[in-house]
């Protein structure tokens, strides 16, 4: 039996005078090769048993490489969250937002998705979906009673919408869209273009009237007490009479050294004020802000005589440019937001920073504040909404 065994395996080895030896070598260990591919149930057991977190968490650190942010969020702006209230169903950045007049209970916001919502401050809960956009919608507000809701995106699109039925009730198209605002007292939607027209509809019925600009853009407007104030991108400002469509005023506005017509980017009068180069925060008065500089500076005037500007403040305007602003109105108090994501409040008496609310992880594109100031609530380029609850000493 011993040399069958012995011969069996003397089989299985090579012939030894096959093989070359050199010096001193000799066989160690002889490795059978595998004859064929692995078992696919073989691979898939050892798939199971590799740990994938550990690798993923090594990945992007090795030799100091870091993983790129996602687009419109920056990264740099993550920190403490002080908001109530976030609302998140927008993809992509969400560009403006408007509180409903009557309650301050309901926001609408629309982004570059091509989508509005209204939605509740108070959670956060979906109300609507404003549908049917095929562009940007940038520009959003509530009817004077807050039973109508408006919607316009950039490529000219309006909509107006009834807030309990949530049913569209108008539409209209018109050219590419500068401004949207809804008369303070009457079911009268306006709205501005980029080939200089100023349009006027009384809603649902669709009526329609509109205003002949110069050839530019109607860049901004607003419905005051006694007329319509339009301002042009060539430096016109215009006052037209609504029931006549008469022309009442006009102006420009003028550089002293070249003598060119300087953009108007926003026109206020009474109540609250909202600019970034000029608002009239009472009747009477006028404050003029200059936010495009490194500092925004607050200055005084009697409107009889323009030539009486000075400076009464400056606040400083840091690292980051001021997107907005608004007046609490009956105070001083001046709210900023920026494209550091930051809300800051300010006495505009002295150009003191008051406090500041922080969330967002990219710049706020618009701002909107409750008839109380108990609330802000703004719009940024993280897709996000966010209400943040306003507290001072003097409350």
């Amino acid at each position: 039996m011993e040399s069958e065994s012995e011969s069996g395996a003397a089989a299985d080895t090579p012939p030894l005078e096959t093989l070359s030896f050199h010096g001193d070598e000799e066989i160690i260990e002889v490795v059978e090769l595998d004859p064929g591919p692995p078992d696919p149930d073989d691979l898939a057991q050892e798939m199971e048993d590799v740990d994938f977190e550990e690798e993923e968490e090594e990945e992007g650190n090795e030799e100091g490489w870091v993983l790129e942010p996602q687009e419109g969020v920056v990264g740099s702006m993550e920190g403490p969250d002080d908001s109530e209230v976030t609302f998140a169903l927008h993809s992509a950045s969400v560009f403006c937002v408007s509180l409903d007049p009557k309650t301050n209970t309901l926001a609408v916001t629309g982004g570059e998705d091509d989508k509005a919502f209204v939605w509740r401050l108070s959670d956060g809960e979906l109300l609507f979906e404003c549908a049917g956009h095929k562009d940007s919608v940038t520009c959003a507000g509530f009817s004077h009673d807050s039973t109508l809701v408006a919607t316009g995106d950039m490529s000219g699109l309006l909509k107006v919408w009834q807030v309990d039925t949530k049913e569209e009730v108008w539409s209209f198209e018109a050219g590419d869209l500068e401004w949207m605002e809804w008369h303070p007292r009457a079911p009268v939607l306006l709205a501005g273009t980029a080939d200089g027209n100023t349009w006027m509809w009384k809603v649902p019925n669709g009526d329609c009237k509109t205003f002949q600009g110069p050839n530019c853009p109607a860049t901004c407007g607003r419905v005051l007490p006694d007329g319509e104030t339009v301002g042009y991108l060539d430096g016109t400002l215009a006052i037209y009479d609504l029931a006549t469509q008469t022309l009442r005023h006009q102006c420009q506005h003028q550089v002293r050294a070249a003598g060119a017509g300087v953009p108007v980017g926003c026109v206020h009068s009474g109540g609250e004020a909202q600019a970034s180069r000029s608002i009239y925060p009472r009747s009477g008065s006028c404050l003029a802000l200059v936010c495009g500089c490194p500092s925004l500076r607050i200055g005084s005037m009697a409107l009889s005589s323009p030539a009486n500007l000075r400076p009464a403040s400056v606040i400083p305007r840091g690292q980051s440019g001021i997107v907005q602003l608004l007046w609490e109105a009956g105070t001083a108090v001046v709210y900023t937001c920026s494209l550091d994501g930051i809300v800051r409040l300010w006495d505009a008496r002295t150009g003191r920073l008051l406090t500041d609310y922080r969330g967002h992880t990219a710049e706020i594109l618009d701002f909107a504040l409750s008839k109380d100031a108990s609330l802000v609530v703004t719009t940024s380029g993280d897709h996000k909404a966010k209400v943040f609850c306003v507290q001072r000493p003097d409350r």
